[in-house]
């Protein structure tokens, strides 16, 4: 990985973002046109520094996405690519499977629905069990219900996206650090990314900024009809004598209501009995702040200013009291963790880590749920990278190497 430098550089393509979206789409981008120049420009002094390097580690299995969307479509391909990868460069990995949990009569339609998705999405390890079963594979799970998901697994994401960067040198591209996007423009049948490592022309431009990634897209002069709001997800983790109390992943029965999972359970790979308990979900008045004091007036501001906000708020304003409080209570929190293993209690939990999504909102308040992607005259944005982003990654590579392809 090349630090930051004066100068400028002519290339064929140009990815604006290193987290692992950004990374796997400069390799898919070589698998199209082998040969190519290709740069990848990250703003901070390392890659992954962001939702590649903050996230769960979790492999998806493809369980929660509506069939034939193009997040279940990519979560199916992009595990398999990811698995075959991870495999090839010796990266660690485990399919360790996870229990989605009904803990009472009234979520058991909704793990039907679940049971449903899974099959209609391609899996074959899902299955149906009953309270007596449930603790075959979590002793100290408790529920009236639940599916065992063999295909889930898990990986270290940064580990992944270090590998795709020495992957993508091999192949001769390059990642700069320390290269922040300062102005886009079109030049002589080019785009010109001025940054702060320099100047890059390109034929194309491949925007995957992430919690950024509505500001450059407006940087480069397109239109676009939603705006990054950003969610803080924290984490506590079982303290080390209390880790046995989950062998592996344990998740509730989603709201449809509401976007986000709900706190779960997520042994971490390479770590002896290391489990994280979380996140939940709550507003962060900073793009990349990641404690509860953290604030950016030009975020907050942005967040405030766009109307979508204001009616999301409206529909949803409980279970955001609900994640704020989890968020000042550890008892609270210890809480929505006992509904799943019952013996946890407050102590068990000690503090872990932090992440915020970067979720798309359109104007009317609508959390967009796919995969979105914005074109213009040889540039794609990337918009929205929801979970399972990391899992899908290569295969969404392809996608937006499809669409790039043309211009070079």
């Amino acid at each position: 990985m090349t630090s930051a430098s004066s100068g400028s550089r002519k290339v064929d393509a140009v990815i604006v973002g290193g987290g692992i979206v950004g990374l796997a789409t400069a390799l898919a981008l070589l698998d199209a046109r082998p040969g190519m120049r290709c740069v990848v420009l990250e703003k901070e002094a390392e890659i992954a520094a962001h939702q590649t390097g903050r996230n769960s580690g979790v492999i998806h299995a493809g369980l929660y996405y509506k069939p034939g969307s193009m997040k279940a479509r990519a979560c199916a391909r992009g595990r398999a690519l990811l698995e075959r990868f991870c495999e090839r460069h010796d990266v660690p990995f485990e399919r360790c499977g996870k229990i989605v949990v009904a803990t009472n009569a009234a979520e058991v339609p909704r793990l039907d629905e679940l049971e449903k998705r899974g099959r209609a999405n391609g899996l074959s390890g899902v299955k149906r069990l009953g309270p007596e079963e449930l603790r075959e594979y979590e002793p100290h799970a408790a529920g009236v219900a639940a599916l065992h998901v063999a295909e889930t697994g898990i990986v270290d994401y940064r580990a992944v996206a270090r590998a795709y960067a020495r992957e993508l040198e091999a192949r001769g591209g390059a990642v700069i650090a320390g290269a922040r996007a300062t102005a886009i423009a079109r030049r002589d049948g080019a785009v010109v990314v001025e940054s702060t490592a320099g100047d890059v022309e390109a034929r194309v431009l491949v925007g995957c900024a992430g919690l950024g990634s509505d500001r450059l897209a407006r940087l480069a002069g397109l239109d676009v009809d939603v705006a990054i709001v950003p969610f803080r997800g924290e984490y506590w983790m079982l303290a080390p004598e209390r880790a046995h109390l989950v062998k592996n992943l344990v998740y509730p029965v989603p709201d449809p209501a509401f976007p986000f999972l709900g706190v779960h359970f997520t042994r971490r790979i390479g770590e002896a009995r290391s489990v994280e308990a979380g996140p939940n979900a709550v507003l962060a008045l900073e793009r990349e702040g990641y404690t509860r004091s953290s604030f950016d007036l030009r975020d907050a501001w942005d967040i405030a200013t766009w109307p979508g906000f204001w009616r999301m708020a409206a529909k949803h304003w409980r279970a955001g009291m609900g994640e704020q409080w989890r968020s000042l209570s550890r008892a609270a929190f210890a809480r929505a963790c006992a509904a799943l293993v019952p013996e946890i209690v407050e102590r068990d939990l000690v503090p872990g880590g932090a992440g915020v999504r970067a979720q798309a909102m359109t104007r009317t308040g609508a959390l967009v749920d796919d995969f979105a992607f914005a074109e213009g005259e040889r540039m794609v944005h990337v918009l929205n990278a929801p979970s399972p982003a990391a899992t899908a990654s290569l295969a969404i590579g392809e996608e937006i190497a499809a669409r790039a392809v043309g211009w070079l």
